[in-house]
This record gives C-alpha cells, structure tokens and sequence, in this order.
C-alpha cells in the first residue's frame, strides 16, 4: 500500500513565517495553521514532536519540508537591518532574564531532569558564543579587535 504524504508548506504573514497545510471540509479550502516559525523559519525537532503531538494523523515529508526550507526561506541576514534590531532586541531581553537566574536557587529545585537541561542549554549558549565571537577577537569582524576582549 502506497502512502501518500501530505505537503504542508511555509507561509509568510507579517514578520513571522508560518508552517500551514491544506485541508478540505465541506468542500471548501481551509488552512490548518502547525507551527508559527518565527521571524526566520527553522524546522527542528521540537517544530517536528510540536506538529506530531498536534496532528498524530497528518504524515509530512519531513526531509523534503527541510530542504526546501533551507533553499527557498532562509536568506543571510547582513542585510537586513530591521531583523538584527530585532536580535539585538532579543539578546537584551534574554541577558536580563540570565541574569535573574539564581544558580544556587537551582540546586533547591528536585527537578533533576530540568537542572541538566538549564545546565546544557547553557553550556551550548556559551560553546555558541564563542564561534560567534572567535572572528571578532581574531580581527575578522567589522574590525572590532580588543572590544571583545
């Protein structure tokens, strides 16, 4: 038996890019809304169990969504003033809320499993930042050498 995968497809509303797909009810075309994408649409595996848990019964070509994802939607971002604004935004936003994390505070918590997670996420954050920032303190980035040293 031949299963036929169901195309769900991205759609840019405003800023954000959505993950949509087709369905017909009574004869007429409706879009069934997956997963908001964000600003820059990305498809990982918490987009993937998200859409899955939602819509057990909805069979996506996964590969194939990534793919043209990555070929079609993301562009580089140099260029795009409003969406490094954003970033910018965003990094402020989340340094506060680090800052307001109480390491000690996180020992109290019984939650094993949560204090590893916190704990992995930030050591990822940190191995991320200094790929980011390993160009700028070699000289590489807009000539900014010593400002991030």
């Amino acid at each position: 038996m031949l299963v036929r995968r169901q195309m769900a497809f991205i759609r840019k509303r405003g800023n954000a890019y959505y993950l949509v797909h087709n369905v017909r009810k009574k004869g007429r075309v409706q879009q069934l809304h997956l997963a908001c994408l964000g600003q820059r649409p990305r498809i990982d595996d918490q987009v993937i169990q998200g859409v899955v848990a939602k819509h057990p019964f909805l069979n996506v070509d996964w590969s194939e969504l990534k793919e043209k994802v990555s070929r079609e939607w993301v562009k580089p971002v140099g260029n795009n003033a409003e969406y490094l604004r954003s970033v910018i935004s965003q990094i402020r936003n989340f340094h506060v809320e680090l800052a307001d994390l109480h390491m000690p505070g996180l020992e109290i918590t019984q939650d094993r499993e949560l204090k590893a997670q916190i704990l992995t996420e930030l050591r990822l954050l940190r191995g991320t930042l200094e790929v980011k920032l390993n160009p700028a303190r070699k000289g590489n980035l807009l000539n900014l050498r010593g400002r991030f040293e």
